[in-house]
């Protein structure tokens, strides 16, 4: 079981209302019928666990008590009290839960639930611990590599490097095998799995793997057209501006968009004419002299609408 607190992003000390308003947003962020990513609908799944334990008062209760174990069939809390209020370990052998000044989570188990889920509980694989990471969006795009801290119940916190793949997506989530939680009775860790957080880029338009970006050209550029020099996510390009263009025309450029092995997605430059912003009367009388080159009103197709 994912740590709930850590599935819904609040700290353990979050008010129900912060719980509520997170699990809306969450529950809608990956409703399988409005997000086909994948993996989208188990991560679903898992919100809605984590809700039904912190946002019902007493299984939050119980929870923040006890672990995941109170989850466990047969569990019986009166008695897991009894031996964690010291009594057990002072009164050794007066009740049948009584462990003596050294007992462990291996012993509670087999107590609470019998001896043989002392045996299934040895070598079983540890918690999966969950961490988000804000990644940025140009590393989501091309890939790379960072860190993210990861704070353990001990309280020792670790830091452990994090292989970003190319294609990354906000939300998305990599599992790191045998970087989470140790079991109690022995046995594998379990994994490291980190969620991660992508903010929007400030130029690029991203859909799937393809993206998109404005590029300014004159007024001059766009009538005579030119040769320009524009940054791509994989170095600058020198592409053609074709004479006559319009505001808004597209030019492809094939690969340069999201960095895949398999198939790198496209870049599209959207071309956008823009005019002076300062213009003196020199440029004033320039622009009146173009305005004959129209040869009719620009807007005379509009009456054809309505």
């Amino acid at each position: 079981m994912a740590n709930p607190y850590e599935v819904l992003g609040v700290s353990r000390n979050a008010d129900p209302e912060t719980i509520k308003r997170e699990y809306k947003r969450l529950a809608r962020q990956f409703h399988p019928d409005r997000n086909r990513s994948p993996g989208a609908e188990q991560q679903f799944k898992e919100i809605n666990g984590a809700y039904h334990i912190v946002g019902d008062d007493e299984r939050r209760a119980l929870y923040d008590e006890f672990g995941e174990v109170a989850f466990k069939p047969g569990f019986d809390a009166e008695q897991a009290r009894y031996w964690s209020s010291g009594d057990g370990g002072r009164r050794a052998g007066s009740n049948p839960y009584d462990f003596g000044q050294g007992f462990s989570m291996d012993d509670i188990l087999g107590s609470l639930f019998g001896d043989d889920a002392r045996a299934r509980n040895a070598g079983r694989k540890g918690e999966d611990q969950v961490v988000n990471l804000v990644v940025s969006p140009m590393a989501a795009i091309r890939g790379g590599e960072t860190t993210v801290d990861v704070r353990r119940p001990t309280g020792r916190t670790d830091r452990v490097s994090v292989r970003i793949p190319p294609g990354a997506r906000d939300g998305g989530k990599l599992r790191l095998k045998g970087q989470g939680l140790p079991p109690s009775g022995g046995g594998p860790c379990g994994d490291l799995v980190v969620r991660l957080k992508i903010p929007l880029h400030t130029t690029l338009r991203r859909d799937e793997d393809d993206l998109e970006m404005d590029v300014p050209v004159t007024i001059l550029e766009a009538m005579r057209g030119a040769k320009v020099t524009v940054p791509t996510p994989t170095g600058n390009v020198r592409v053609t501006v074709p004479a006559g263009c319009k505001p808004g025309q597209r030019l492809r450029l094939r690969g340069r968009g999201v960095q895949r092995p398999a198939r790198p997605g496209d870049l599209y430059l959207v071309l956008t004419p823009v005019v002076p912003t300062n213009p003196d009367s020199d440029a004033i009388r320039a622009a009146e002299a173009l305005e004959d080159a129209y040869g009719g009103d620009v807007r005379a197709g509009l009456n054809e609408v309505f």
